[in-house]
């Protein structure tokens, strides 16, 4: 093993104890071991990211909904638990483009529309 993945090479703890593992003659075996603890180490690192971006975008859609049923109560008043569902039940794309749209609204009739034009078919 003279060179070490790229994609290890990220991990510079990684690259260290590899080229530690080159220098002092490591038979193949043990270099196979450093070297699959070290994807596994990469996977787990990329398993903490994935989970934390689910978690950021978690956060982004909680907020956004808080947002629009905010907005939909100042405008209309109490919003009936059925539109209430409905909002929870959207993506963060229709969110967005629903908190825009809340400003052309005149009743609640005009937000049901809107879940009628922007529902999948």
């Amino acid at each position: 093993m003279d060179s070490i993945p790229e994609n290890l090479g990220e991990v510079s703890e990684i690259e260290k104890a590899l080229n530690i593992a080159n220098r002092i003659n490591m038979t193949v075996e043990e270099l196979d071991i450093v070297e699959r603890r070290a994807i596994a180490m990469q996977d787990e690192r990329g398993r903490i990211i994935y989970a934390e971006e689910q978690g950021e975008e978690k956060g982004r859609l909680n907020q956004t909904i808080s947002v629009v049923m905010r907005l939909l109560k100042k405008r209309f008043g109490e919003i009936p638990e059925t539109i209430n569902n409905q909002i929870e039940d959207l993506l963060l794309s229709d969110l967005e483009s629903l908190t825009e749209d809340i400003l052309d609204f005149n009743s609640l009739e005009d937000l049901e529309s809107w879940f009628y034009e922007h529902s999948p078919s």
